[in-house]
């Protein structure tokens, strides 16, 4: 269990200290802003970029990436049904639909895959997959649901082009692709600044909950309720019954699976709701709430099938 309770308490540090420099108002009124921007446009391009450049893409060919595809895509086309028939809008239900099924597999999921797994290579798939397939489509969504449906036409089915998490992701895809060897004085400062990326999107998420409300006391009680659920919940679930059911995984193939599939939602979703200026309500207290409810879920995940 150490490594469940060493990575949640690293990230609540983090995130405690940002609340302090919140509440002190070290940084000003326009900190967090800051911050949330250093990471989506410099920070987190460069930390995908350097990730993706050193990956072994053969990963993605796993039947353990598709257990997770799929169950990511069940949990999330649950969020989505339930949006439509809801009435949340696009960007919102876009939100929500990630805060349901995009799990912390960097800052949280590569601690945990060490201590319980025995080896941080076994999140990559997850990474990967998350990075070059689902975060393209969703900031796609968002951009064109937002500010990208204001242009013409061909410059809507170009936004993939123009988004910097897209670009680090497929840049980094792509120089491992073609196996090109960056030198050293090129990557170096690359990856610095890619070091700032983690501790700058749980900074600004610790800020964020200066003022605050409690979780599940503001107008988004149900769009929260429901990604929780499906994200500490239902996603481990899935994953547990096509890993075995249809996949046949065991030991510690398994345990694999439905760890990764257990954790909680990623930090970095609240940056795009911030960036997008839409659900950042929802993207805050989903991914709280998940952070802590995914603990016993992880310590039981880990009871059982470790």
């Amino acid at each position: 269990m150490q490594g469940v309770l060493s990575g949640f308490l690293v990230i609540a540090v983090v995130i405690g200290v940002g609340y302090a420099i919140g509440r002190r108002g070290d940084l000003g009124e326009q900190g967090r802003e800051v911050l949330t921007k250093l990471a989506f446009h410099v920070a987190s391009p460069a930390l995908l970029f350097t990730t993706l450049a050193g990956a072994d893409l053969s990963v993605i060919f796993s039947s353990r990436l598709l257990v997770t595809a799929l169950s990511t895509a069940a949990v999330a086309g649950v969020f989505v049904a339930v949006g439509v028939a809801r009435g949340w809008g696009v960007g919102r239900t876009t939100i929500g639909a990630l805060c349901s099924s995009y799990v912390n597999s960097g800052n949280l999921g590569i601690p945990i895959a060490v201590y319980v797994l025995g080896d941080a290579s076994l999140v990559a798939p997850v990474l990967l997959f998350q990075l070059v397939g689902v975060t393209p489509v969703a900031l796609t969504i968002l951009d064109l649901s937002t500010a990208g449906e204001k242009g013409p036409l061909w410059r809507r089915l170009l936004t993939p082009l123009r988004n910097p998490i897209a670009i680090g992701s497929l840049a980094g895809v792509a120089v491992s692709a073609t196996g090109v060897r960056i030198p050293g004085p090129v990557m170096d400062p690359v990856t610095l600044i890619g070091n700032m990326a983690v501790p700058a999107v749980l900074l600004a998420f610790g800020i964020s909950l200066r003022g605050s409300t409690l979780p599940l006391r503001t107008g988004e009680r149900g769009p929260v309720l429901l990604a929780v659920a499906l994200k500490a919940v239902g996603q481990p679930l899935v994953a547990w019954a096509l890993a075995v059911g249809v996949f046949g995984l065991r030991g510690a193939h398994l345990l694999d699976v439905v760890v990764t599939s257990a954790l909680p939602a990623a930090q970095n979703l609240f940056t795009y709701a911030s960036s997008y200026r839409v659900g950042e309500t929802l993207a805050r207290e989903a991914i709280l709430v998940s952070t802590v409810v995914s603990v016993p879920v992880l310590v039981v995940v880990a009871a059982l099938l470790g």
